[in-house]
């Protein structure tokens, strides 16, 4: 007789969620998310007002960094809070304030408040991006509450980017987000947002005027929101699928689906990557990046090397797996594929001219022949912006193995030869 599967006790839950709420569990701070899809949702403002709740419970409560952005809601908030005096740099004669990192340190809070997760820190700070200052701070055992916009977040870059056709520059490794303990999304209703956008409650009414010709348009409004809520929606399922899963409640979970993603020292390569890390988050499966150098190629253009690493590194920082290999870029891929159990193998569209395409073949259409995996072709994000000089091969960087084509251009010399010896002696 089997033993069914154990059914999910709500208070053993519950238990579960406040255990690691209060950091029992282990020596880390506890990090909270206030996520919102773009500025003027009211995620600060949020944020402050349960820290005064966690105040007025007798926490232990500082704000290490808040940007009030001049809205007096908001800096009213602020009263009778403790206030960690702001770290000031000298850069290139202007003095600007930053999260004084060793201040809270040395305070050693219960909770810290520090806004704005995907910011980039002035030169001269211990790190480069604020996410850094809070990781330090919960390895320290402080409690972090913080905010950031869908936008930030980098697997979701190249979305927003075709959204609202504006790249972001600063964002958040996916991996920020996902140590978080707890994700609470901010919201307003699109009129709401845009009515105070209007009544100058979110930027100044000449900057505020210019937002909403640009990146505050309605659509990209709308867009933006459903992306923050199905990004939320899907937090939520992971978090519950944690409880679970730790007391081994209801499996099986481990799921056959492997994603693999052909990468090329092309820029276009980034967007496969984020497909690939985007549907390895919603199916919960194992992913890979495969870069294969060709066997008749030795060298890359200094250009390409820079590209390819950055490709790589954005796999490894969205925690995907890194594979170089060398020899028949098709064969390989179909070789790794079968090795890893591949089900789904994300492809970009060849920048092969025809004429390369015709001696070497359709790297996409071997593939496809040879491989018992699903083949998802992605159109490339530049290819409208393609010079067809740059696809052109530098005969001067590249070096060919040319034995395969002189053997093949002496068989068919020796075969004409042989044809013409026994021409006479053939009856036709």
């Amino acid at each position: 007789m089997t033993d069914e599967p154990k059914r999910p006790d709500p208070d053993e839950l519950l238990r579960l969620i406040k255990e690691e709420e209060g950091g029992d569990t282990n020596h880390n701070g506890y990090l909270k998310i206030f996520l919102g899809f773009v500025a003027g949702v009211g995620k600060t403002y949020r944020m402050l007002s349960e820290a005064r709740v966690l105040q007025d419970r007798n926490k232990d409560v500082v704000v290490g960094l808040v940007e009030t952005h001049g809205r007096t809601e908001t800096e009213k908030l602020l009263k009778d809070l403790e206030i960690i005096p702001r770290q000031k740099i000298n850069y290139k004669g202007i003095i600007l304030e930053e999260l004084d990192l060793d201040a809270v340190l040395e305070r050693k809070p219960e909770f810290v408040l520090v806004d704005e997760l995907a910011h980039t820190n002035v030169p001269g700070t211990r790190h480069l991006k604020r996410y850094h200052d809070v990781e330090e701070l919960l390895n320290a055992g402080i409690n972090v509450y913080t905010t950031v916009n869908i936008q930030h977040i980098e697997s979701i870059n190249d979305i927003v980017k075709e959204i609202t056709g504006v790249e972001v520059k600063e964002t958040v490794p996916d991996r920020i987000i996902e140590i978080a303990d707890k994700i609470e999304l901010v919201d307003l209703p699109i009129d709401e947002l845009i009515e105070r956008m209007n009544e100058g409650k979110v930027y100044i009414p000449e900057k505020a005027e210019q937002a909403i010709k640009s990146f505050f348009k309605k659509r990209n409004l709308v867009a933006l929101r459903e992306l923050a809520l199905r990004y939320a929606t899907l937090h939520v399922d992971y978090d519950m699928d944690r409880y679970l899963k730790k007391d081994n409640i209801l499996g099986p979970w481990e799921t056959s689906n492997r994603i693999m993603v052909c990468v090329s020292p092309s820029n276009s390569s980034m967007r496969l990557i984020r497909i690939a890390n985007r549907l390895a988050d919603r199916f919960n499966s194992e992913w890979f990046a495969v870069y294969v150098e060709p066997s008749y190629r030795f060298t890359l253009k200094q250009e390409e090397s820079i590209q390819l690493e950055k490709n790589l590194e954005l796999t490894e920082e969205l925690e995907g797996k890194v594979f170089r290999l060398t020899g028949s870029i098709a064969d390989e891929i179909v070789s790794f594929a079968a090795s890893k159990n591949i089900t789904l193998i994300l492809m970009g569209h060849s920048q092969r001219s025809r004429w390369q395409e015709l001696v070497r073949g359709s790297v996409i259409n071997q593939v496809i022949k040879k491989s018992d995996a699903q083949i998802l072709v992605v159109e490339n994000e530049d290819k409208h912006k393609a010079n067809p000089e740059s696809l052109i091969m530098d005969l001067d960087t590249v070096k060919y193995n040319w034995r395969p084509y002189a053997l093949s251009f002496l068989s068919i010399g020796i075969t004409v030869v042989i044809c013409f010896l026994i021409r006479p002696y053939v009856e036709f």
